[in-house]
């Protein structure tokens, strides 16, 4: 989407029978909070971004297998991480280089693609961080099926309120917005406990 608000809402005319959300309209609040909900837990590939230490991380990890090129690299990520996380190649590429600079990996070429494999320093590192789990770990093993519910549930709850903010009564949206008010506070306090 280009930052414009779809005529129509969703799917019906909003509070006034307009065909499109004005702004400061209930029906605007609900887009945006929706739109906030979807790229919170949106489950594309290639979404979620890492901290540059954790491409640090992974390279590393990955070349301590096998020499493998850049594109490999992502690919790899991708597939142990089970689609949750793939890095750009516009953070793979400079950390490589990073690397490199830093004599942890070495690049030649072979086959026609720079290969990159570890230094006896880039393996001294990966050794040193051999008790922590790898960075595609804790992105998918971190309760991915719970994640995908939790999110599952949040765009059902935010497509509910959308419906009740389109066709409820002004009293029907008053007892929605005591339900979600206290929905939120049960979040928090859920939280808090641990």
């Amino acid at each position: 989407m280009n930052g414009q608000r779809p005529t129509g809402g969703f799917g019906g005319a909003g509070f006034s029978g307009e065909r499109s959300f004005g702004a400061g309209s209930p029906g605007a609040a609900i887009w945006e909070a929706m739109e906030q909900l979807r790229s919170t837990f949106d489950p594309r590939p290639g979404v979620k971004r890492m901290a540059r230490g954790d491409v640090r991380a992974a390279v590393l990890a990955l070349l301590a297998e096998q020499p493998m090129h850049g594109y490999q690299i992502i690919q790899e990520i991708e597939e142990r991480s089970g689609g949750m996380w793939k890095p750009s190649a516009g953070s793979v590429y400079p950390t490589l280089q990073l690397l490199a600079d830093e004599e942890l990996i070495v690049a030649e070429e072979l086959r026609g693609r720079k290969t990159y494999s570890l230094t006896d320093l880039g393996r001294a590192e990966v050794e040193a961080a051999a008790d922590r789990p790898a960075p595609w770990e804790s992105s998918s093993s971190n309760g991915t099926e719970q994640h995908r519910a939790l999110s599952k549930a949040a765009v059902d709850l935010a497509a509910a309120t959308a419906q009740l903010g389109r066709s409820g009564t002004p009293d029907q949206v008053k007892q929605a917005v005591t339900v979600l008010d206290d929905a939120r506070r049960a979040l928090y306090s859920i939280l808090a406990q641990s």
